[in-house]
Parts: structure tokens; sequence; C-alpha cells
């Protein structure tokens, strides 16, 4: 089942870099749609309360984490 190898410390930073990666490059695609949308969504989100660009904006949300895991992964 799980063993001790994955507190290895060149897996344990292995995952550490590659969580970060991952990280990074959602917060960019995020970005980059933000900058194609016709207005600000964070402030449509958090100041507005708008319920369905939320909703949508979490389908992305996913969608781009699923995408950047599968690269990671090289699955």
């Amino acid at each position: 089942m799980w063993g001790i190898e994955w507190l290895r410390p060149a897996a344990f930073a292995g995952s550490i870099l590659y969580a970060l990666i991952g990280v990074a490059i959602f917060w960019l695609c995020f970005i980059i749609v933000d900058k194609l949308t016709p207005y600000d969504l964070w402030a449509e989100i958090v100041e507005k309360q708008n319920r369905a660009l939320a909703m949508v904006v979490a389908a992305m949300c996913l969608g781009i984490s699923i995408i950047v895991a599968a690269a990671i992964h090289g699955g």
C-alpha cells in the first residue's frame, strides 16, 4: 500500500515543485481568460456577487486544473 518511498527528499521536493508549477500555470491561464473576457471576472464575482459567472469560472478552473494535472502527470 503506502510505503515510505514517498517520504524521500527527492520525491517530496519533486512533488512540491510540480505543485508550484501547476499552480503557476493555472493562475497564468486564469489571468489570460480574465483578460479575454470583456469585464473583470474578479469584480463581477466578489463585488457584484454574480453567482452564475462564479459557476462558469469554477467549471473553467476545474477544466484548466485537469489539463495541467494531465500535462504534468504525462497522461
